[in-house]
């Protein structure tokens, strides 16, 4: 049997698949001596034909191998080109987060195009992009935001096959417009012919992770497929204490019904356990106004501190073609976090001298989130006057339960050694000194509308818009959450063929975003409304996907940190304006050479021409680069940078300061044959040192990133 047959063999039953991805040294040749040879045991697809003026549905990343694709529908739900989306979109596919390692969440959108990642703690992050927060995650573009705006534990990227971005505002498809940006992931599904993959990797501060991937046919028919990915993760950190576990699942099943009716069943489940976590930062500040000068490994965490998460999703799709190339398509889909942790803050400002002045705020926290989501949507298009016009619409509903508890510790207040050689040796008291906490809903209802129309072959019209009615009801720490907002949320956008290659286009939407944060007074603030405009040039130079868009947005009564009293924080309501530009090149610019780029420039200014949200970054520079040495093909060569620009907060009446750094990771991936591949991936290769981030500095607080570590990694494919 030659290898090319070897390899488009499909294999049948899925045990076998499951016993390759752990006996890997097992053959091809020898899975076929126990197999039918027959010609129809050789899985043959369909010839695919496009038409002019018809996409057809973006293949999986995972099989191109490239840097970007060439459709997506989460900016608008149609099924448009990048090219024919009248907003930036940037795309980090799962060519590479294999090449450079990019196993978590924050990991994938640090190496993306234009977004932020804020660690405000080891486990806790927020986001942003074109200086506002992201507040909204899609999974295959459906999705809810944030209770609390933030992500809790480090969300592995193994599920996934890509990460699309859309810059801007994104009403039509989250049903809040907020002008940041919307993170769509798009979750591996089963393939009809077999395949698997397994990897080990170890690095720096002991880390170690085995994943495995095996997907295929479950039946002769093939009419059944199944997909099964695992992945485990231990070790330590640079940080003094710190060290996490984590360990994931996930298997979905897709089952064609008839010839027009594909159900998919799914579900995931991924643990957390820190060990020694921050809960807040170190003090940047000494009490005279200097600023501290801590090792990067300094953390405030005891040595008894936790923080347990699961994050359990399930979900069911069913796809039918109605026909004259009509489609349903609905979606159900459960979310359920549970966090439980045992947590040491330290308040107050060390004394240059002596480093005292520090004390001890200790507490249990346990929170359990669900998300309940509905989607249902039908998408087509017909012909007019020779030209191809696109359709969209769908109805969602969504129920958003939050319960936290928070058990404070005996013993706050109590004084603290100088972080200075501390080795986290505070007794873990008991937590029963008070309690606090929530207990709120959120139901969403939303309906949107968006069509393409073509009125002549060179200008697309897009024209959608989105009602969405959103009410909570419930206490959050002894303060009622208790609120209703509506609004519709029109979208425009015009793109317009200037040559066969290259589109101009302009794209307009509202701006509306219910906040969960308080004022002074404990009154959540009103919802944010306003305004978003993109214009822009995308196409191809040089086989490159290329954008350059010029974005302006205006925001009323956005949240802005004002202040404390005791613990809890309030806001009080802005009026902010962020005006910049985006450009982004992706693609293979030769055989050998892939490649990223990305740079945001841009100013955030209040009414009164004040600066503010200084804590991000005016300027980002973000590329990342693979070569393939054609004298030797089996060895491939990559590096990825990241320069955001200086970023500043004030505490006290004090500054602080993150310079403009340069972070620069290097890749190098051997080929020893055509099933077995070796890896090398160096991380922040200058050691540079740099605070993680400043989205907290206004408490005065803050840590450091990782300095220089290595990995190795042996993968295995079939």
């Amino acid at each position: 049997m030659s290898e090319m047959s070897c390899r488009g063999l499909r294999l049948r039953p899925l045990n076998r698949a499951l016993l390759s991805v752990f006996v890997p040294f097992i053959t091809c040749a020898a899975f076929a001596q126990g197999l039918h040879a027959a010609e129809t045991d050789v899985l043959t697809l369909s010839p695919v034909r496009v038409e002019e003026g018809r996409g057809v549905e973006e293949a999986p990343s995972e099989r191109s191998g490239r840097y970007t694709v060439r459709r997506s529908r989460s900016a608008t739900g149609l099924n448009l080109s990048l090219k024919d989306t009248p907003q930036s979109v940037s795309v980090l596919t799962r060519a590479e987060m294999n090449d450079f390692r990019l196993n978590s969440v924050n990991e994938a959108l640090a190496a993306s195009s234009g977004v932020m990642v804020e660690k405000v703690e080891t486990d806790r992050t927020y986001y942003t992009a074109r200086g506002f927060d992201i507040t909204s995650f899609q999974v295959d573009g459906v999705g809810v935001p944030f209770a609390y705006g933030n992500v809790y534990g480090d969300l592995d990227t193994a599920l996934y096959d890509r990460v699309e971005v859309v810059y801007g505002a994104n009403g039509l498809t989250t049903g809040t417009g907020y002008p940041a940006a919307t993170v769509n992931f798009v979750r591996k599904r089963p393939t009809p012919d077999f395949q698997a993959s397994a990897g080990l990797k170890l690095g720096s501060w002991n880390s170690r992770r085995l994943d495995g991937d095996v997907s295929g046919a479950l039946v002769e028919s093939g009419r059944l497929r199944g997909r099964l990915v695992v992945a485990h993760e231990d070790g330590d950190s640079y940080l003094d204490r710190y060290g996490r576990r984590k360990s994931v699942v996930y298997g979905v099943l897709e089952a064609d019904l008839g010839p027009d009716t594909l159900l998919t069943l799914g579900h995931s489940e991924q643990y957390n356990k820190a060990r020694s976590p921050l809960w807040g930062a170190i003090p940047m500040f000494n009490t005279n106004g200097s600023r501290t000068h801590y090792a990067r490994s300094t953390s405030t965490a005891a040595d008894w501190a936790y923080w347990d998460s699961s994050i359990k999703t399930s979900f069911a799709e069913l796809s039918h073609a109605l026909g004259s190339d009509w489609q349903l398509q609905a979606q159900l889909s459960r979310n359920d976090q549970v966090d439980d942790s045992a947590l040491l803050y330290v308040s107050g400002t060390p004394n240059a001298s002596t480093g005292l002045g520090l004390y001890s705020y200790p507490s249990r926290y346990a929170m359990h989130s669900r998300r309940d989501l509905a989607d249902v949507r039908v998408n087509g298009g017909f012909e007019w006057r020779g030209l191809r016009q696109e359709l969209s619409a769908g109805l969602s509903w969504s129920r958003s339960a939050l319960s936290d508890t928070s058990y404070y510790g005996r013993g706050i207040g109590t004084a603290l050694p100088s972080l200075e050689g501390w080795q986290g040796d505070y007794a873990m008291p008991g937590f029963d000194a008070s309690i606090d906490g929530s207990q709120f809903a959120t139901i969403q209802r939303s309906a949107f509308l968006a069509a393409r129309v073509r009125p002549v072959a060179p200008l697309q019209v897009i024209l959608g818009a989105r009602a969405t009615a959103s009410e909570t009801a419930g206490m959050s720490y002894g303060v009622s959450r208790e609120s209703r907002a509506s609004e519709i949320t029109p979208y425009a956008g015009l793109v317009y063929a200037l040559t066969p290659d290259w589109n101009a286009y302009l794209s307009q939407t509202r701006i509306f975003n219910p906040q969960y944060q308080q004022d002074a007074q404990g009154n959540f603030l009103d919802p944010v409304r306003g305004r978003s405009t993109e214009t822009g040039l995308k196409g191809r130079v040089f086989g490159l996907d290329a954008n350059l868009a010029l974005f302006k947005t205006r925001q009323e009564n956005l949240a802005e940190f004002a202040g404390s009293v005791g613990t809890r924080s309030y806001y009080s309501g802005i009026d902010a304006e962020s005006t910049g530009f985006q450009f982004d090149l992706a693609g293979q610019l030769t055989p050998q050479l892939e490649g990223r780029l990305g740079y945001t420039q841009l100013s955030i200014h209040d009414d009164a021409g004040q600066n503010v949200r200084t804590y991000t970054p005016r300027r980002l520079l973000r590329a990342s680069a693979t070569y393939q040495l054609p004298w030797l093909p089996s060895l491939t060569l990559g590096t990825q940078g990241s320069h955001p620009g200086d970023v500043y907060a004030v505490y006290n009446g004090w500054e602080l300061r993150q310079k403009a750094y340069t972070l620069v990771d290097l890749m190098a991936s051997y080929a020893l044959d055509r099933q077995w591949t070796v890896s090398l991936n160096l991380r922040n290769l200058t050691d540079e040192k740099y605070l993680s981030s400043l989205y907290w500095g206004s408490y005065g607080q803050g840590y450091y990133g990782a300095p220089r570590n290595l990995s190795v990694a042996l993968n295995w494919r079939y």
